[in-house]
């Protein structure tokens, strides 16, 4: 049973922390997708942004790992697994023509939205829980990481990768806390491939930003969530499903309003 100076802290159900976390997601895209639809040849147009915009829009990066976290949190409680897993690949689809709307200039048609991932990462979870022997099940979950760098999904690999060892180290905090810690450490580094292209400080800033947004994804949701749903459970499943794919058309919408007003 939890201590009653720990439960004092699960102030925040499903619901309140996805809202928390979706308000600095959309804010933050906003912001650097504009940016990135106005050098859709630059792969390196978040770090082309003014300081102060490139720091905000980096707030974003605290919505992913929260995600993450709901996948793993999901498997455990939802009555349906094969339906949630089909519901995230409907959503995922339903997606991509929006996501298309935004990267396509810079990605090409062969990439694909972070729905996928996490669709990828409940199907691993699925796999490595499944009745085949432990050979089989690491095959299969491998397949599933190599999924999402077929289809070039956001956040490929990473994201696949935490999804599980969330799951997996459930019961076991100080060794999820370290597997946790390592993968992003791991995640940010991996972005200093830029160096040279990207302005040091700045990118520096923003890994050192995206890896802080990790850790406080992380601690809120060990800290402040309380596991329980939010008191209108319906509504809010479908609205976080449909605000995913709408807030790329509201973007794109509001790049198209920018460009005819800034014109006139």
């Amino acid at each position: 049973m939890m201590p009653d100076n720990e439960k004092k802290y699960k102030i925040f159900n499903r619901d309140m922390m996805k809202y928390l976390a979706l308000i600095p997601m959309f804010i933050g895209h906003a912001i650097a997708w504009i940016n990135l639809m106005n050098n859709p040849s630059s792969e390196i147009a978040v770090y082309e942004l003014p300081m102060a915009l490139m720091i905000i829009s980096a707030f974003s990066l605290f919505c992913p790992p929260v995600m993450f976290f709901f996948i793993a949190d999901g498997y455990k409680y939802t009555r349906d697994r094969k339906k949630y897993a089909l519901r995230l690949l409907l959503f995922a689809v339903i997606t991509q023509p929006f996501d298309w709307l935004i990267f396509q200039p810079l990605n090409g048609w062969w990439s694909s939205n972070v729905i996928f991932t996490l669709f990828f990462g409940l199907l691993s979870i699925i796999c490595w829980e499944s009745k085949f022997k432990k050979w089989k099940r690491i095959l299969l979950v491998i397949l599933c990481v190599a999924a999402t760098a077929l289809v070039n999904s956001d956040w490929l690999v990473t994201g696949v990768v935490i999804i599980l060892f969330l799951h997996i180290f459930r019961e076991k905090p100080k060794t999820r806390f370290i597997v946790y810690t390592s993968i992003a450490l791991v995640h940010c580094l991996l972005n200093l491939i830029l160096l040279g292209k990207a302005p040091t400080e700045k990118l520096l800033t923003y890994m050192a930003i995206m890896f802080g947004m990790f850790m406080a994804a992380y601690f809120c949701m060990t800290t402040f969530y309380n596991g329980k749903k939010g008191k209108h459970p319906t509504f809010a499943k479908w609205f976080f499903y449909a605000f995913y794919p709408a807030h790329y058309l509201i973007i794109w919408l509001m790049k198209i309003c920018m460009d005819r007003f800034g014109a006139a």
